[in-house]
């Protein structure tokens, strides 16, 4: 018999800590391999983690509530060391080769491996390069700070020039602010850090905080932190293009209505974002720039192979952005099944991090809201965003006469460095037009 701590692993988006959400068990309690452990929020989303030994809970380590960093052990278990399997040295458990039916058996939470490549345990040295999981496509290498830096900077990630850059104006990454994908320090984040008052002191209090005559501090964390360092990456690293139109997409109204009452939509809802994701899909393959991504550090334009479709999703932890994978790739049934799936799991908060990684282009349906259309921000990694604003029936002009029609309002911004005014307007209209007369999808 033997005690083995499991310690908080890395679920594969690059991860530097997490808080711990709620405790699937107790002291006492008897567990099996893959077992469902804890539920944690990480930068991104909520993850359960499977324990990766059997046997008797002994200790919990870190109470519900608090952030710790990877690593940290989190909870202790009386195992049989004879059957035991240790976690491996960077503190993830293994997971299961294919089985001959060329499955991959995953651990609970963890979702399939994305790479062939497997971690090794890290050697002494000044820093390694790692690998972030489900970054886009090309991936400028990144590294991570070791012991010899100071405290604050053991678990910073950021490429060589950033790294070099930090060092001549004499700043510790420890203390800079990342906005990047999965917590990379950007040379933008280290820039601004120079810039920022001296004395600065901490936006928020690391508690709630009830001072004043009814003011209340709430900590920014989770997924609310990322996605507001990167809504101001984004905002001041692309220079933002916005362009609208305004449709008459009655016959769009029309054919949701048909697809309800047809047997292949049989248990599904239906709503015209279906036909807007459609639409976006088709328009792209006429204007791929809008697909593409801008890589700052290669100085290259890189068309992604695939349309990742993402959705913006609000939920009571922060805007989200899940995609469809190949979005661009399925039926219409397939992908109607795929955005209802999306948006359930969203409002459960249960969306994985490998489901909101590797988009490629984004919808933002603001018209839910009764919102007619916005200024949508541009998700990093990707060129372009479509805002789908609210219909209504209006007035419209039709051979002369007014009649009241189905109309909404389209906006979309673009990444001007990559697509320039003559490529996002033929994108916009191309989706206007098949939302005005979708059968004009099959010239696409």
């Amino acid at each position: 018999m033997g005690v083995q701590q499991f310690r908080l692993p890395d679920v594969g988006e690059g991860l530097v800590e997490a808080e711990i959400v709620s405790w699937k068990v107790k002291p006492g309690d008897t567990v099996k391999l893959n077992d469902t452990v804890v539920e944690i929020e990480t930068a991104k989303s909520l993850v359960e983690l499977p324990v990766p030994f059997a046997g008797v809970i002994t200790e919990l380590l870190v109470p519900e509530g608090e952030t710790v960093p990877v690593g940290t052990p989190i909870i202790s278990v009386q195992t049989d060391s004879a059957g035991a399997e240790p976690p491996a040295d960077d503190m993830v458990p293994t997971i299961p080769e294919p089985d001959n039916g060329g499955r991959t058996a995953v651990l609970v939470g963890y979702g399939p491996k994305t790479t062939e490549a497997k971690r090794r345990p890290r050697k002494p040295a000044d820093a390694v390069p790692v690998s972030v999981a489900a970054a886009p496509a090309v991936v400028p290498e990144v590294v991570v700070a070791k012991s010899n830096e100071p405290a604050g900077s053991a678990r910073v990630l950021a490429k060589p020039p950033v790294r070099k850059l930090a060092k001549d104006l004499g700043i510790d990454l420890g203390v800079v602010t990342a906005t990047g994908p999965g917590g990379v320090i950007t040379r933008a984040d280290v820039e601004s850090h120079v810039t920022a008052p001296a004395e600065a002191a901490p936006a928020y209090e690391a508690a709630p905080v009830v001072s004043g005559l009814g003011d209340t501090r709430v900590p920014v964390k989770g997924v609310q932190k990322v996605m507001a360092q990167a809504m101001v990456a984004s905002a001041f690293s692309a220079p933002h293009v916005t362009e609208w139109i305004t449709v008459d997409v009655s016959a769009t109204m029309e054919l949701v209505e048909r697809l309800k009452n047809d047997k292949a939509f049989r248990d599904l809802r239906v709503s015209p974002l279906l036909i807007v994701a459609k639409a976006v899909t088709l328009a792209a393959r006429r204007t791929p720039i809008v697909n593409a991504a801008w890589d700052e550090q290669a100085q290259e334009i890189v068309y992604k192979g695939a349309v990742n479709l993402g959705i913006a999703a609000a939920t009571p932890r922060g805007l989200i952005v899940p995609n469809i994978k190949g979005a661009d790739s399925r039926t219409l049934p397939d992908l109607c099944r795929a955005l209802n799936e999306l948006v359930a799991t969203a409002r459960e908060g249960k969306t994985q991090p490998a489901d909101q990684a590797g988009g490629s282009f984004t919808i933002t349906n603001v018209g839910v809201f009764g919102v007619d259309a916005g200024t949508p921000i541009i998700n990093p990694g990707e060129a372009a965003i479509l805002a789908f604003g609210a219909v209504r029936k209006q007035p419209w002009v039709v051979d002369d006469e007014i009649v009241p029609r189905w109309i909404t309002t389209l906006a979309l911004s673009f990444d001007h460095r990559l697509i320039d005014g003559e490529k996002g307007s033929t994108f916009l209209a191309d989706v206007a037009s098949i939302l005005e007369d979708p059968a004009r999808a099959l010239m696409f």
